[in-house]
């Protein structure tokens, strides 16, 4: 055998063997909680309680409840990071428009116990949803739970949806961030979301910046053009960007969807 032989063997095992750890760990590229446990709702937000959520396959999950006067209820499925307490801001910002809102944790974030795979995110939302009894509700999903938002509203349809910068699916956005890697291949958990929105049976809201480098703009428009949805696009936001947490335009279109659905036809 050749050196140049030898070589290309020896660079080839690594290669497979690479593949082989990115396809056993994954989930760790994909999951990025915040576990530690959340503080008591009621220090973080005035008013507002703890909720345990029960789980169809028997988890235990903590959660948080902001109370409102409107009819509208708000559940907000967060991203893949964080965990609800990183989530407060936008919750008082809804809050302040009177809209109670539904802070949940995914499994294995902020103290849940559990580890988070597509699934187990469905049935936690699913748990979120039974817990709630406001006569309307609006599912707010952002980035990777706007996947899990919009499952949930296919199976549990609500009475609107807002996806903050969704993508068309996670193998779009894990080859926008990783695009050295055959991510379609390999990725297990897949959050589609383009194939499906057409089907849900409520008003969608799509929001994005357009200064997104995670999730970028074009998979956010494909989203809505698939949903034929309303778009707020907010200028010059980046994913993480506190324009897209709890800005004016963020927040505006939740709450402007809120009054076209409890406005009298």
């Amino acid at each position: 055998m050749t050196t140049l032989a030898r070589t290309a063997l020896v660079v080839a095992a690594v290669l497979i063997l690479l593949l082989g750890l990115l396809w056993v760990f994954q989930r760790r590229l994909i999951y990025l909680p915040d576990s530690d446990p959340a503080p008591p709702a009621a220090s973080v937000l005035p008013g507002a309680r703890d909720l345990t959520l029960t789980t169809r396959d028997g988890l235990r999950l903590a959660a948080w409840y902001v109370p409102g006067h409107h009819d509208v209820t708000v559940l907000v499925t967060g991203g893949n990071a964080g965990n609800r307490l990183h989530r407060a801001p936008l919750a008082r910002a809804l809050a302040a428009h009177g809209l109670p809102v539904l802070l949940m944790d995914y499994r294995g974030y902020g103290g849940n116990p559990g580890n988070p795979t597509e699934e187990g995110l469905h049935l936690d939302a699913l748990a979120a949803r039974d817990a709630i009894r406001s006569p309307h509700v609006i599912y707010f999903g952002e980035s990777l739970g706007a996947a899990v938002a919009t499952r949930l509203a296919l199976e549990r349809p609500p009475d609107g949806l807002v996806l903050r910068s969704p993508f068309t699916d996670l193998a779009a956005a894990g080859q926008v961030n990783y695009p050295f890697l055959p991510v379609r291949a390999l990725l297990r958990d897949r959050f589609p979301v383009a194939d499906g929105i057409a089907s849900v049976r409520a008003p969608v809201v799509v929001v994005y910046g357009t200064g997104d480098t995670i999730v970028p703009p074009h998979l956010s428009r494909a989203v809505a053009g698939a949903a034929r949805a309303t778009t707020v696009e907010v200028a010059g936001a980046g994913h993480n960007d506190l324009a897209l947490l709890n800005g004016r335009e963020l927040v505006g279109a939740v709450v402007d969807l809120a009054e076209r659905i409890t406005r009298p036809s």
